[in-house]
């Protein structure tokens, strides 16, 4: 299937590794080019590299998104490498986990600062550039969908991603530029593995398919989110989390 992405221009914030990547790398495979951002210089030139190699044109810029002007920066280099673009997908780091009980409002402030603004402030950058017909992915987590008790500050923070996506599709809309949320459950990436690099196979006991995710298949997913086939879905949240949510819609 063609998904009309060729010579289409595409960010994708925290894309050094993970689902990041994989999202950059599906939609480099789909003919479009990418720009990269990501906090640590020698991983986002592997990705850089990676990505290059799929003979798609590549912009990579050091930036952390929790940091005020930093989106801004990477928002004016991407213009000035490719002239325009036609997708934002937006992403940040992870934050603290634990209980309800174990936090109080300092730790709520970080949490938002970390896991919510970073998506305002690139999509409130980037979007002034968006060609008409244009798509915004924010990445957030399967927190938003159901709670978890051992990840309080995600789940309250991360709604606030949902409120502001939903509000964007109507902002949007007359342009034709869709905007969707893909929540993704556990993953088999660096955050997950840790700096040990376990295995996975206790995130995988929770999760009813046996196994966690694979970030090429979640990059898959936002690449068809990203398509002229997906013209018509605006506004929808989408689960990836092989089926560990299962709170009623």
């Amino acid at each position: 299937m063609d998904l009309g992405l060729e010579g289409k221009v595409a960010m994708v914030a925290c894309a050094s590794s993970g689902l990041g990547l994989g999202v950059a790398t599906a939609l480099a495979a789909e003919g479009a080019d990418v720009s990269i951002c990501g906090r640590d210089p020698g991983r986002l030139a592997d990705a850089h590299g990676k990505l290059e190699a799929s003979g798609r044109r590549v912009h990579s810029q050091v930036a952390d998104v929790s940091i005020d002007g930093a989106v801004g920066r990477w928002v004016d280099g991407t213009l000035a490498e490719f002239g325009g673009i036609d997708v934002v997908v937006s992403h940040t780091g992870g934050v603290v986990q634990g209980p309800v009980a174990g936090f109080g409002p300092e730790d709520y402030r970080r949490a938002v600062d970390t896991a919510l603004i970073p998506h305002v402030a690139l999509i409130t950058a980037a979007t002034p550039h968006l060609r008409p017909g244009g798509r915004v992915l924010l990445i957030t987590s399967e927190a938003v969908r159901q709670p978890m008790p051992h990840n309080v500050l995600s789940g309250v923070a991360r709604q606030g991603v949902l409120s502001y996506a939903r509000n964007l599709v109507h902002a949007f809309g007359d342009s034709g530029t869709t905007v969707n949320v893909l929540a993704p459950g556990y993953h088999d990436t660096p955050a997950l593995r840790g700096p040990s690099g376990e295995d996975t196979s206790a995130a995988a006991a929770e999760v009813p398919l046996g196994r966690v995710g694979d970030p090429d298949d979640f990059g898959a997913l936002a690449a068809f989110l990203a398509s002229r086939q997906a013209a018509f879905v605006t506004g929808a949240l989408l689960l990836v989390d092989g089926g560990n949510t299962r709170a009623p819609v």
